[in-house]
């Protein structure tokens, strides 16, 4: 597409049609979100079958309070590259 093609739909209609990000940005923004929804799949669960029972070992567990919110983090970071990549 030229420019000045580019220029004649911004005339038309007042939009921009150009993506704000690069394809690859999108495709690391969704691996950064898979990412982001695993973690908080590792924070789920720990309820009990009789409410009256409080079972501290599941509740605070290495995986709910050292590893998931590490990898929600992670999840994130991937996500900030992703936005400030730039493509070459």
């Amino acid at each position: 597409m030229s420019k000045a093609t580019k220029t004649i739909n911004v005339e038309k209609t007042g939009v921009d049609v150009r993506a704000v990000f690069p394809k690859e940005n999108y495709k690391i923004m969704i691996a950064g979100l898979a990412v982001v929804v695993v973690g908080f799949l590792l924070m789920m669960g720990g309820n009990s079958d009789d409410p009256n029972t409080f079972k501290p070992e599941e509740v605070y567990s290495f995986r709910r309070i050292t590893l998931a919110p590490i990898v929600i983090l992670l999840g994130l970071v991937v996500e900030i590259y992703a936005i400030m990549r730039r493509p070459k």
